[in-house]
């Protein structure tokens, strides 16, 4: 009967839910106090200002108020009024205390550990001189748009030492460099002489983008945007990647991305050992169950923290004086996996409800990430003399931006402090008498009366109904599953520890490791005996447990600091003064009486109604607040409908559209006297295509909600690297023409060519790139022939690879309108559906949120829909298109992001769009195939340029075997011809093994591509070789195989052709092949685009099956069909984007209102240019001391003086370039893009 109730207890735990709202605590607080009521302690309330006051006092003053409300804590037994008071009374002071005390403060970690996997976008960075008095730093350069530092201050990711008298117990360097020598501007030129030859910088083309970034301060923990931080890598190692099955799906997912780089990370994920299994089970077995009767030992928890390395790097850490606060870093990447691998089953859909085991690790590492969040938003702004910051400021919207919609996160924050309460009173009776030894007597003294009053009885007692509140017993109940679910638990929470040593900011990484070593103890401290805990805690276990317990003792009150800093900078100069309540709720009307009661619960259900309208796009932003200020200052209209329509959020904002100054439809779209807000279209996708829509209608006057269903923008655009072609605004001289140009294109696409589609594309060429580059502010100077093109008609920036480029500047100018409110963006959103009225006319769509706990459905409608969803190259499901059309290619590897599955053609022929070339799949003739990882399914592509360049192609005999310039379907057809089979049928079988290829590039031609070579060098994709015997030895061929080979090819350079009809030869090797250094790596055939989608005409309208428009819809880029016929020509993806993207937008009906002001990016540069002098190369020199510090970037001359000494990674690398042009040693670490911050500082142009 006890365990049957017992395993009841724990289904109702399973299913219960509970109401809990952020804004809705933080109103309790104002309505109980201006109501005169009293906390159930019946105490004064002290706020952070140091006023104390009266309950019954009013009007109160609200400063930093402490939440009173009761709510319901899921998986817990206690509230959150509980646990918050206990906070606030007891804990929150004692926490505060011991964490500074010598034993507490400080921390043993291992800062050096690499990353298992090899990270996107990481560059390579000199490594300072070493120091006669210390060894070189091995921190990692942390560079971020982290402005205005102190003068003197270390990097926001390094980290600070403190040196203690008992520190040499622990093994590794005994003191730790606070601040590295190189930074934002890499190493000075003197050591850069002394690293190896080049510098890598990367351009990554992958879809997401790690490290610290380089944008607005306000997006940099979400934003993917340029790193700022630099780490040196290993050397890589050929050693094959551990795919098996023992592999769970989030790191399989990574490893799919990036591979194995050296030994030491496939051991760092290798997960055999008996300590740490993931277990596979069949895929008939239903989630968090299993057969698994054998028991465990007692001692099968003792290892649960051993994942959080610490080998010869392991060093002590002062953590007061390396607070947790916004580095710049962005860590979307770490977070993602970390939440992908909790999955303590590793079957089953994705869609399959958490088991409770599994929902307990997910609530602890949600809290862990909201807590860190917490501490970002509290420490954002950097101490800076310009900006006139003596201390670290807080920002209070970038708190908001991350919690108002997910109150969720901030209920994981309370129940993972419960978890962590109850671990300590657990473990009270050995850490009470726990000894405390620095060689400080004062100090230890202090911090072992702390400890105890913590452990106090009287406190534990007191607090019991907090420090019990979460009952361990009801996990791993049910015997045929307890072994499945305690060997998984582990396991994952192994795998999740090893995770952390990807992180690159030191910072960042260090508060990392601690927290989940404070979850690792806590965890094991729960699930052990009790007698066991005293031989099984070791020194740094129990100092991580503490600080992460003041971690989130903290954590609560920066939730309710920032939430109230929040809206005293929201509240209007009309009715109560800011933060103030008045005594009597205003805009009292005869016969409406409410108790405090009924007041405080109708303001919680309206705040509650009013964020899922404001999440759902249901209500501007502009309406939102003045909403939420009506609940706040109980306007009784807005709290009856709340009372009687909560519930029906659509009904409640029908009903309250006539409240307030400002109208809204019962759609939810605002109808302003002067200003129509409903939006003139939905953009659906933030690829070129879609983006290119966007702007087009922003800049026309119209309105647009843009839906994204990743957590970034950008889509495949990002990674397209050759560039875009064009004819002809800069490359007259080359020969060129339209006709030459629409010959090429028709000829790649073969029998299925579209001429109408063909025929726009070309002749909307010229104004594509013209528009991206005077419009949008791109450059593209730099020209190349692509295969397939007769002539030079392929444009791409000189300062990073095209796509990146393109992408970075176009959501930057169509955020300039979001400060507007005339574009309202929707990231993680899926589009479920397409909405339509009787007449079968497009009204607009139906959406969701991403996240796999939310399956609530939202309307949004405009009168007309583009869809820029993009291909379905990377869906292999069953039932997908290329299952469909192209069944043989599903083994191929491919190179598009896992995004790409075909949302938009699904939702089109939904509705009766017709689709064409569905068949036409592109197989691209290079993908890299990384050498630690060959089997991968996911491959970087190996750009075009690299043959446009001079790269040639040698077969496994050691020859050429066609004409490299030749189109993508040539160049395939020729490699897949190697296989008997597919010569003799031109079909491939997919149970045949895709053949490899070496691409070889010279000297000449690595440095005519070095930015491609540099990144794909860094990525290990391609090999350095020092003359043909050491190529030939690469390539596992005879020596005079592949000289006779290279001989060849330099003849027919000299004759002008060769027998497979090439005419175009650069970067021929050095006439001395002994002595030439070559540049080689292995590619592969790979998916790459999809040329069929749905079916549109010359205008982009989306046709239907008897070839009529669908009214009020249309699709522009990869959804669409027949623009490329049976192939696309590289360099025509971007074209197509950006040509019916801007045709589509230019034929959209805005709606009559204010136009925007918005400077074009040329208009603003051109100003800007005017206003500044020309420097002289004499004249900068002049300029080359530390007082006096003038740099040249990219053509521009900076006055970096006073930003010098607040460099987050020290004055030294910027002075060191004095006087001279920076370029290089900037461009090693940073995009130009980054330079936009400095305008204040720019004071004139680079004489040429």
């Amino acid at each position: 009967q006890q365990q049957r109730r017992d395993k009841s207890k724990r289904k109702d735990m399973k299913t219960s839910s509970s109401r809990y709202c952020l804004l809705g605590f933080t109103l309790s607080c104002i309505v109980m106090v201006a109501a005169g009521s009293s906390s159930s302690h019946n105490r004064s309330t002290t706020f952070s200002h140091g006023h104390v006051v009266s309950p019954s006092q009013s009007p109160v003053k609200i400063l930093f108020a402490p939440t009173t409300a009761s709510g319901p804590i899921l998986d817990v037994t206690c509230d959150v009024e509980q646990l918050e008071d206990v906070n606030d009374s007891q804990l929150y002071s004692i926490f505060d205390a011991i964490r500074q005390t010598a034993f507490f403060r400080m921390f043993a970690v291992d800062l050096d550990e690499r990353c298992p996997l090899t990270e996107s976008k990481r560059k390579s960075v000199p490594e300072p001189k070493e120091s006669k008095k210390e060894e070189p730093s091995s921190e990692p350069e942390c560079a971020g748009e982290l402005e205005d530092l102190d003068p003197d201050a270390g990097p926001s990711c390094g980290v600070q030492a403190d040196t203690m008298p008992w520190q040499s117990t622990f093994s590794g360097s005994s003191q730790m460099s606070s601040t590295p020598d190189s930074s934002l501007f890499g190493a000075p030129p003197q050591e850069k002489k002394e690293e190896e030859e080049g510098t890598m910088q990367t351009e990554e083309e992958s879809e997401e983008e790690f490290e610290c970034t380089g944008g607005p301060l306000e997006d940099e923990l979400d934003e993917d945007d340029e790193p700022l931080c630099a780490l040196s890598e290993d050397s890589s190692f050929n050693t094959p990647s551990p795919m098996s099955d023992m592999m769970t799906s989030a790191l399989r997912s990574i490893a799919e991305q990036f591979g194995w780089e050296s030994e030491s990370q496939r051991k760092t994920f290798s997960w055999s050992s008996h300590s740490d299994p993931i277990i596979t089970k069949s895929q008939d077995t239903e989630p968090c169950e299993s057969d698994e009767s054998v028991g465990l030992p007692d001692t099968f928890w003792i290892d649960m923290c051993s994942n959080i390395k610490a080998g010869d790097g392991l060093k002590m850490v002062n953590l007061v004086l390396n607070p947790e606060r916004n580095t710049g870093y962005n860590g979307t990447h770490i977070w993602k996996t970390i939440y992908e691998e909790n999955c303590i089953t590793n079957d089953g859909p994705k869609e399959t409800a958490m088991c409770y085991e599994e929902r307990v690790l997910y609530r602890l590492l949600s809290g862990l990430h909201a807590s860190t969040t917490l501490s970002i938003a509290k420490h954002y702004y950097p101490p800076s003399k310009r900006k006139g910051r003596e201390n670290w400021e807080p920002n209070p919207d970038y708190f908001m931006s991350k919690f108002g919609e997910n109150p969720d996160y901030i209920r994981n924050v309370h129940f993972s402090y419960v978890v962590l309460l109850r671990a300590l009173k657990k473990a009270s009776s050995y850490l009470y008498n726990y000894e405390i030894s620095t060689g400080n007597i004062v100090e230890d003294e202090t911090a072992t009366i702390l400890l105890r009053r913590l452990l106090d009885s009287t406190i534990l007692q007191s607090c019991r109904d907090v420090f019990s509140a979460f009952d361990e017993s009801l996990m791993f109940r049910e015997e045929n599953e307890r072994n499945f679910l305690q060997q998984n638990f582990k396991g994952v929470f192994h795998n999740i520890s090893s995770i952390l040593d990807c992180v690159q900011c030191q910072q960042c990484k260090l508060h990392g490791k601690m927290a989940m070593l404070g979850y690792g103890t806590a965890l094991k401290i729960l699930f052990m005996r009790e007698d066991m805990i005293r031989s099984s805690l070791s020194r740094n276990e129990v100092v991580a447990l503490i600080n992460t317990l003041a971690k989130f003792s903290e954590s609560l009150r920066e939730i309710r600091e920032l939430t109230h800093l929040y809206w005293v900078s929201q509240s209007s100069n009309t009715g109560p003064t800011a933060g103030t309540v008045p005594a009597t709720l205003p805009n009292s009307e005869p016969g409406i009486q409410l108790s405090d009661k009924d007041t405080f619960e109708a303001m919680d259900t309206a705040v509650g109604a009013i964020a899922t309208l404001a999440k759902a796009g249901k209500v501007t932003a502009d309406r939102e607040s003045e909403l939420i200020n009506m609940a706040i200052n109980s306007d009784p209209r807005l709290l009856i409908l709340a009372r009687h329509y909560g519930s029906d959020v659509n009904r409640f904002l029908e009903h309250a559209s006539s409240l307030g100054g400002q109208r809204i439809s019962a759609t939810g779209i605002q109808a302003a006297s002067q200003d129509n807000a409903e939006p003139d279209a939905i953009v659906v996708g933030s690829g070129l295509a879609g983006s290119a829509a966007v702007l087009t209608i922003l800049d026309r006057g119209g309105r647009v909600v843009l839906i994204e269903k990743e957590h970034s923008m950008g889509g495949n655009s990002n990674k397209a690297s050759s560039g875009i072609n064009a004819c002809c605004p800069y490359n007259n001289t080359h020969g060129d023409s339209l006709d030459s140009f629409r010959y090429d294109t028709i000829k790649s696409a073969g029998s299925s060519a579209q001429h109408q589609l063909v025929d726009t594309l070309v002749s909307g060429s010229e104004g594509a790139v013209t528009w991206l580059k005077d419009r949008v502010g791109v450059d593209l100077t730099l020209l190349a022939q692509l295969g397939g093109h007769g002539h030079k008609r392929t444009h791409r920036p000189s300062n990073g690879m095209a796509g990146a480029e393109i992408m970075f500047r176009m959501h930057k100018a169509i955020k300039q309108y979001e400060k507007q409110g005339l574009v309202e963006i929707l990231v993680d959103t899926r589009v479920t559906d397409l909405l339509t009225d009787q007449d079968g006319t497009v009204i607009g769509v139906k959406y969701q949120n991403t996240d796999p706990n939310s399956d609530e459905s939202f309307e949004l409608r405009a009168p007309r829909t583009i869809l820029a969803t993009g291909g379905f190259a990377s869906d292999r499901s069953s039932g997908s298109y290329l299952e469909q059309h192209r069944p043989e290619l599903l083994s191929m590897p491919a190179t598009a992001g896992a995004f790409s599955t075909g949302d938009g053609v699904r939702l089109a022929t939904a509705i009766g769009a017709d689709t064409i070339d569905m068949d036409k799949v592109q197989v691209h003739p290079t993908g890299w195939v990384d050498p630690t990882d060959p089997d991968n399914l996911s491959k970087i592509l190996a750009a075009e340029l690299m043959r446009g360049v001079g790269g040639i192609l040698i077969n496994n005999e050691g020859e050429r075997f066609c004409n490299e310039l030749g189109t993508r379907a040539y160049v395939t057809d020729a490699m897949l011809s190697h296989n008997i089979e597919y010569k003799e049928t031109r079909k491939w079988n997919a149970d045949h093994v895709v053949p490899t290829f070496s691409l070889v590039l010279s000297s000449s031609a690595a440095e005519d591509g070095k930015k491609h070579v540099d990144l794909y060098s860094h990525k290990g994709l391609l090999k350095k070789l020092s003359g043909v015997q050491e190529l030939a030895d690469w390539m596992g061929q005879d020596v005079e195989t592949v000289r006779s080979t290279l001989r060849s090819y330099q003849e027919d350079a000299k004759s002008g052709t060769d027998v497979w009809g090439k005419t175009s030869f650069r970067g021929i090797p050095d006439e001395d092949l002994e002595n030439e250094t070559f540049f080689a790596g292995t590619v592969t055939p790979v998916l790459h685009y999809c040329m069929g989608g749905i079916t549109i005409d010359t205008e982009g309208n989306v046709l239907s099956h008897n070839r009529t428009t669908i009214a009020g819809l249309h699709a522009a880029g990869e959804v669409t069909g027949g623009v490329h016929g049976n192939n696309r020509l590289g360099g025509n993806s971007l074209l197509e984007c950006t040509v019916f993207g801007t045709r589509v937008g230019k034929q959209i009906p805005i709606q009559s209102r204010t136009k925007a002001s918005i400077t074009t990016a040329a208009s603003d540069t051109v100003q800007k240019q005017d206003e500044l002098k020309t420097v002289s190369e004499e004249e900068l020199q002049k300029h080359n001391t530390p007082e006096d510090c003038w740099v040249a970037i990219h053509g521009d001359v900076y006055d970096l003086t006073e930003f010098a000494n607040e460099h987050p990674a020290g004055a030294l690398s910027i002075t060191n370039l004095a006087g001279i042009d920076g370029t290089e040693a900037f461009a090693a670490v940073h995009n130009q893009g980054l330079l936009e911050d400095f305008d204040d500082v720019k004071i004139g142009v680079l004489q040429q």
